[in-house]
């Protein structure tokens, strides 16, 4: 990203991300009275949950027809809203939200495992011989029927190429746009996570009935009242940690020199000795 800035790349520049919002969604201290009877009271649990898609920028704010939102129901053993989202869901919102674009964009999202399937699909690890096979000759290569599993494996691991090619990646190319992965846990270089911050301050602030039909109205009009000065706002502050994290790392690769350490001593005595034991 510093590269392209620096390049005066004129491309706006489009993050995505996802994020949820519960039901019973609500400020960290509520006014109550001593005895407890007055003022406002959450219920127990998380209630239900919101899903939320989007992507923007500073150029233009949220890209318009793009926002996602979609209910789920929480639960002890799916706790997490990447468990909500798939690859077949994101890939049709991710080539929707291509089409509202409406000039060559670099879109910025991060390596979750429903944006970073491959362009292929390579047999899984603990795929059975018979499934190995049978890639393998959908794809048109030679093998013998009693080539043990092991040697299958490694005929499909010398067709994976070193440079990782995912599906998402192809197709936003072939639509005029270019990809950008964000490294693993730098969230803190998504602006849309400040972004993020600012709707769920919303909803919690004006979230009284805990009804999930009126918390979903507060999440769209909180997603909808947000400007593209907050957008600019957001990423200038990601644009400056990545410039400033860019130069730390040029400055560790100058002030780092080799060091060579001797791991055996130069004395022939040592030297014979230990050709002799071995």
């Amino acid at each position: 990203m510093c590269n392209l800035r620096q390049s005066n790349d004129t491309r706006p520049v489009v993050y995505l991300d996802e994020t949820w919002v519960n039901q019973n969604h609500s400020r960290g201290q509520i006014w109550q009275n001593a005895q407890n009877t007055e003022g406002l009271k959450v219920p127990t649990g998380k209630g239900g949950r919101l899903l939320i898609c989007h992507a923007g920028s500073s150029k233009f704010g949220f890209v318009n027809g793009s926002k996602l939102v979609l209910r789920c129901k929480s639960s002890a053993t799916h706790p997490d809203y990447h468990t909500q989202m798939n690859a077949t869901i994101f890939k049709k919102w991710f080539i929707d939200m291509l089409n509202n674009l409406e000039e060559p964009c670099v879109i910025v999202m991060d390596n979750a495992s429903y944006h970073s399937v491959y362009s292929v699909n390579y047999p899984k690890s603990n795929a059975i011989k018979s499934s190995v096979q049978q890639w393998l000759r959908e794809n048109g290569v030679d093998f013998s029927p009693l080539e043990t599993l092991s040697e299958l494996r490694e005929r499909v691991k010398s067709l994976i190429p070193k440079e990782k090619k995912y599906e998402l990646d192809e197709i936003a190319l072939q639509m005029g746009h270019e990809v950008v992965r964000l490294p693993p846990y730098h969230c803190q270089y998504n602006p849309i996570e400040l972004i993020w911050a600012q709707v769920k301050g919303e909803v919690a602030k004006n979230n009284t009935t805990f009804k999930f039909d009126d918390v979903e109205k507060l999440l769209n009009d909180a997603l909808d009242s947000v400007t593209v000065d907050n957008w600019k706002k957001c990423t200038d502050h990601c644009h400056n940690l990545q410039e400033e994290d860019f130069i730390k790392e040029g400055l560790r690769d100058e002030i780092l020199t080799p060091i060579i350490l001797t791991i055996n001593p130069d004395d022939s005595s040592d030297s014979d000795s230990d050709s002799e034991e071995f």
